[in-house]
């Protein structure tokens, strides 16, 4: 190991391995091979490298495995970056994607300084956004069921004449519902039930929300965004799913 060397470390990471790439400074660019993602598995990579060089910096893309790799080698007392995907250079009619070829061009870009990187949140913020994103995915799916409902409704003939936006006179009629049918019967209260169930889930989630924004380091800009949304939108609170998402 020559003394000041840098060795650029391109990994692309999957749920069950990380195919890992290299390059000692102004070097040829090698393929290390597969590893595993397990703390052993990743402490003997770690190894590995540091017998090839001074100083080890990593990069990987950003993507659905999240930043707990990041944390691990950063609290290893490495160099480690998140980068943006669609940041990543490519050559025109480049269409094949494999493991390796993507771990071997991060590295290529990583070593150029060609590549964008992502802020990488705290372990409390990701939390908080984690909570942010199961309310919003809740209130999505509230709106799907209740489409659900009215498209099921519109199929055989029932039709509510006023403003069908789940106010209390809307929802008053859907509850006086019946049909003749028993299966047609079933059916129906499986939607009521959905819809009450996600409402029920909505309305978790916001208390929940509610109780820890006080506590979360960024309490003053939803207030900030909260006071901004109230004069045009008659429900402050949905601007947090912008602010956090």
């Amino acid at each position: 190991m020559e003394r000041n060397t840098t060795a650029y470390v391109g990994l692309d990471v999957h749920k069950d391995s990380i195919t890992v790439a290299y390059a000692i400074d102004t070097g040829d660019v090698e393929l290390l091979g597969k590893t595993g993602v397990t703390k052993t598995e990743i402490d003997h990579l770690c190894r590995r490298l540091k017998s090839k060089a001074r100083s080890v910096r990593f990069v990987y893309e950003a993507g659905p495995c999240g930043y707990d790799l990041h944390r691990e080698l950063v609290e290893k007392g490495f160099d480690c970056m998140v980068c943006t995907p669609s940041l990543i250079p490519k050559k025109p009619g480049e269409r094949v994607k494999t493991d390796r070829r993507d771990a071997i061009k991060l590295t290529r870009a990583f070593r150029a300084g060609d590549l964008t990187a992502v802020p990488v949140p705290t372990v409390e913020d990701e939390a908080f956004r984690d909570l942010a994103r199961a309310w919003a995915t809740a209130k999505d799916d509230l709106r799907q069921a209740r489409q659900r409902l009215k498209s099921f409704l519109l199929s055989h003939g029932v039709r509510y004449t006023g403003c069908a936006d789940w106010g209390p006179s809307h929802r008053r009629w859907v509850s006086q519902l019946s049909f003749a049918n028993h299966w047609q019967r079933l059916a129906f209260e499986e939607h009521r039930h959905t819809i009450e169930d996600r409402l029920a889930q909505c309305a978790r989630l916001e208390m929940s929300l509610r109780e820890a924004v006080v506590s979360w380091r960024f309490y003053p800009a939803v207030l900030g965004l909260q006071a901004m949304e109230a004069c045009s939108s008659p429900q402050p609170w949905e601007c947090l799913q912008n602010s956090v998402i």
